[in-house]
């Protein structure tokens, strides 16, 4: 498995499993000096850990951090910095009695084709258990990247809560759609063609398990538009409007980067489904009883993508330092 690293000059590679020792990420490129603490990266990581809000999964995982290298008296050193956060609550257990069947939506299909081996405890490495070591690294990026400001949202929370509790007891799940937004963005991050700062972003979006896809500003909308409504008009305090998203040709104008990404119905459902094992017969696929999933991924998916979001930014920023003299 060959593509576990992120970036180009501020890189991450994280490892691990959703039921090995531990899971973890190594940051390499990121500068010295840069001010950072155990208690910064915890908080970012408290923000998504499971067991906390509701209608999410009830595995109680601390994920606290540990500082394995690369920071020392609370700055980096410009070595990789390396954080470790260990699994405490994994029961593979529940997963020996399904191990031989095809579950419908996850990902033991095609990693059977591809590797001809999977980790069918709790999914392995195609765990959203993994996006952990990914908000520990945004905790260093978020630092570097000030005073650009990342916010993301659940798009009508509400609704999707209303719904949860009846979904929950019909044994289903739901999806749902995170709203970012950066602010205070600093002008000329991206490169044009092939490293436009939206196909880096899309990239890091799509990367997330469960998510579906991506769109900046008017995005799929704009399609229905004229150019004479699409176009930004340019003022003195900034642009008129921001169709833009935030990006154009494949750089930051400075207006805020607005983008939207969908995430699918988590897979993992209490309903039978039909399927059938790895020798062809057909089955009935019955998630075991005590398994503990997230009824709605979208829920706790806010902070990773600001995660991601700011490693692509941080990135974007060292290869802009090599543009111009």
């Amino acid at each position: 498995m060959a593509s576990n690293r992120f970036g180009n000059l501020f890189t991450i590679t994280t490892f691990g499993e959703s039921h090995g020792d531990g899971i973890g990420v190594v940051i390499d490129g990121c500068p010295a000096n840069l001010e950072i603490s155990k208690s910064e990266i915890q908080l970012e990581l408290d923000k998504r850990r499971p067991g906390v809000l509701p209608f999410t999964s009830p595995r109680k995982e601390e994920d606290r951090v540990e500082i394995l290298s690369g920071i020392f008296q609370g700055k980096t050193t410009g070595a990789p910095v390396a954080l470790y956060i260990k699994n405490q609550d994994a029961d593979s257990s529940k997963y020996e009695s399904v191990k031989n069947l095809y579950k419908p939506g996850h990902a033991n299909f095609t990693y059977l084709e591809k590797y001809g081996i999977y980790d069918y405890r709790g999914g392995g490495r195609s765990s959203a258990r993994e996006t952990a070591a990914r908000v520990a690294a945004g905790a260093i990026a978020k630092k570097f990247i000030y005073p650009m400001e990342i916010s993301a949202r659940v798009e009508d929370i509400e609704k999707i809560l209303s719904l949860l509790e009846e979904l929950m007891k019909e044994g289903d799940s739901i999806g749902g759609v995170v709203r970012c937004e950066v602010k205070n963005v600093i002008k000329g991050l991206g490169d044009p063609m092939y490293q436009k700062l939206e196909a880096l972003l899309a990239s890091a979006m799509l990367s997330i398990p469960a998510s579906r896809g991506i769109e900046f500003g008017s995005g799929f909308s704009s399609a229905n538009m004229k150019g004479s409504d699409h176009n930004d008009l340019y003022l003195k305090e900034g642009m008129k409007t921001n169709h833009h998203g935030g990006i154009l040709a494949g750089i930051t104008t400075g207006s805020p980067i607005v983008f939207r990404v969908p995430f699918k119905p988590t897979s993992s459902i209490k309903k039978p489904q039909k399927t059938i094992d790895f020798e062809g017969n057909e089955e009935v696929f019955c998630i075991p009883e005590g398994s503990r999933h997230d009824p709605c991924v979208a829920l706790r998916a806010p902070v990773i993508v600001e995660s991601m979001t700011a490693i692509v930014l941080a990135d974007a920023l060292l290869m802009n330092r090599c543009s111009k003299i």
